[in-house]
């Protein structure tokens, strides 16, 4: 599919206007924990477990209880849950975010296209502790918002930034936003590759680093986590290796341990 990423805003926008992300304000939560606080705080590897029952390169759509499968995320020591809410391609929607709000009492990552303040109002009412904005949708005007303007706006609403960034230039100019976190997609949204050695190249080169990093994409071993943590990155996020495992409680586990720091 060309431009993978193109796609998924113009889907976004539609959501948006369709009213997908209409929440009333009486469903809104009490005040979430800070996900960045407990990144800080973990004395173990802090991983953040994505629910994601489905994607295009996953290959193949995970069956099960979504309140479950977030019980066995925080049970096996994650830092934080992220959960899809883009219903298109990754089979993810608002009310799966409720229901692990509703399950767990660890912080929140909102992971969807977020092109517009109607979607941070959504998540802030859900009780989400955090969102995801990918630098390059607002790089490229590829959305009527401005970058800097939502992070405001998502600050305004109670909620942390986790800004993505695929190439060294947007990881470096996303150190001079006011996100929370900066993120790094080893996936390129646009042909859907995945390149572990992006975290790579960028966590070596970088010179300065203000922000806590996010590795997200291609993890598939406690090994990889090891790698990035030593390179830098403070924390993890990590979908497929959790969600596609017999276990999801030990594979999580099995992470945030770096299975003993890969003893042996």
């Amino acid at each position: 599919m060309a431009n993978f990423l193109k796609v998924l805003v113009e889907n976004a926008i539609k959501r948006v206007k369709n009213g997908y992300y209409d929440v009333p304000s009486s469903a809104t939560f009490s005040k979430p924990p800070s996900l960045k606080e407990a990144i800080l705080a973990c004395k173990a590897i802090p991983i953040i477990a994505e629910l994601k029952l489905t994607s295009p390169t996953m290959g193949r759509r995970i069956h099960g209880d979504v309140k479950s499968m977030a019980k066995a995320m925080e049970r096996g020591g994650a830092v934080g849950i992220s959960v899809l809410t883009e219903n298109t391609f990754f089979d993810g929607s608002l009310d799966k975010l409720r229901a692990v709000r509703e399950t767990v009492s660890i912080p929140i990552l909102m992971k969807d296209v977020i092109v517009s303040s109607i979607q941070l109002e959504a998540a802030s009412r859900l009780g989400a502790s955090a969102v995801l904005l990918i630098k390059k949708v607002y790089d490229q005007s590829m959305c009527d918002e401005d970058l800097d303007d939502m992070i405001k706006t998502a600050h305004s609403l109670g909620l942390e930034v986790l800004l993505e960034t695929h190439t060294e230039e947007e990881f470096l100019s996303g150190m001079d936003t006011e996100a929370d976190m900066l993120g790094i997609n080893n996936r390129d949204l646009e042909t859907l590759e995945v390149d572990i050695n992006i975290s790579k190249r960028i966590l070596t080169s970088a010179k300065v680093k203000r922000k806590l990093v996010v590795c997200e994409s291609g993890i598939n071993s406690p090994a990889q986590v090891i790698l990035l943590k030593n390179l830098g990155a403070d924390a993890f996020l990590v979908g497929t290796f959790i969600m596609t495992s017999t276990n999801i409680e030990s594979s999580v586990r099995e992470l945030v341990r770096g299975h003993d720091l890969c003893k042996g």
